[in-house]
């Protein structure tokens, strides 16, 4: 028998699951994901992954359509392995790079939600205007501060305006728009200039940069490049070997956190008194 779909949600008010985190005697990890992946049923596959991530306890906010999937998790980390079993026995996510938050908190995510979606990014794109088996090159941390460090690259950071404002690599630039799906023509109406030379891409987790690179290629630039895991997994590059951090401020996600700090510079001001300021309120 199907579980029926309108019973796997949440029906909790946020007092009562506010309660329930405090009165956990566990962590939580952070974690987000994507996959662009063919997905005959989004609608079943949903229920099937709420009924199995609810049994473990993960909260968050995940997106399912024809196209794939956008998570953005928190998982107890007595039920890690278990969560990893889960995602591994599935052909369709078996092996999907995983970003560990770069700041943690238990309360990231306050219950699970997951969506089916026309797409996992809306683009406003029609199919024929992109080609997801044509992709960018993806690039390390260490390559991205040699793209940086190159005057004939031109860095592009494809998140929204308030997520840039925070934060950002040095030199880049940025459409400054509130949606994606208005980034997109803006970004390759402001690279033209550099259709035959180096672009690089960037967005918080790889998602939206693996998109417009794909873009990029079919509106005719022949050298694009995109951060491999985005600012997280380069944040975590840096850290780990030792190499110098060209990202500054801030970066913006879309959870409890609001921003995980990248680096101590704190690039905005406060939008009232003009002081220096990067935290976001309502």
């Amino acid at each position: 028998m199907q579980p029926n779909p309108h019973e796997l949600r949440n029906r909790k008010g946020k007092a009562c699951l506010l309660k329930a985190l405090e009165g956990e005697d566990f962590a939580r990890k952070t974690v987000s994901f994507y996959k662009y992946v063919s997905l005959k049923n989004p609608q079943d596959t949903r229920n099937a992954l709420f009924t199995e991530w609810e049994q473990l306890g993960i909260l968050g906010r995940t997106y399912l359509s024809p196209e794939g999937i956008n998570a953005q998790i928190n998982v107890p980390e007595p039920n890690w392995d278990a969560f990893l079993e889960s995602i591994n026995s599935k052909y369709w996510l078996a092996g999907v790079p995983l970003k560990i938050g770069v700041e943690q908190d238990d309360m990231s995510f306050l219950k699970l939600t997951i969506k089916v979606k026309h797409r996992i990014v809306a683009d406003g794109l029609s199919d024929d205007e992109i080609d997801l088996d044509c992709i960018g090159k993806h690039i390390n941390a260490e390559e991205m501060n040699e793209k940086i460090a190159d005057p004939e690259a031109l860095v592009v950071d494809m998140r929204n305006d308030y997520e840039y404002e925070i934060g950002r690599f040095e030199g880049a630039i940025c459409p400054k728009t509130e949606t994606f799906r208005k980034a997109l023509p803006k970004a390759v109406e402001m690279a033209l200039t550099h259709k035959n030379k180096p672009v690089v891409l960037y967005c918080t987790g790889g998602i939206r940069c693996e998109k417009a690179s794909a873009y990029f290629l079919k509106k005719g630039f022949t050298d694009v490049s995109q951060m491999c895991g985005g600012i997280i997994d380069y944040a975590h590059e840096v850290r780990e070997k030792g190499l110098d951090m060209r990202y500054k401020g801030k970066n913006y996600v879309f959870d409890e956190r609001v921003a995980e700090r990248i680096s101590d510079d704190v690039l905005s001001s406060c939008h009232q008194c003009e002081t220096p300021a990067d935290t976001y309120v309502n």
